[in-house]
């Protein structure tokens, strides 16, 4: 999931660099959502691999 929000994320600052706003805007768009979903899922992953076996 991280490396589809850098793919976003480039997507986004590529079309910046050429002017194509709208096309921008929803790749960096696309790029936040996944990050945050990879960083709640991150955490998750993280905490319930911590427990000790019941």
């Amino acid at each position: 999931m991280l490396s589809w929000s850098i793919t976003f994320l480039i997507i986004g600052l590529v079309a910046g660099l050429l002017g194509v706003s709208g096309v921008a805007g929803a790749a960096t768009q696309i790029a936040y959502v996944l990050f945050v979903v990879f960083l709640i899922s991150a955490l998750v992953s993280f905490i319930m691999g911590r427990r000790p076996p019941a």
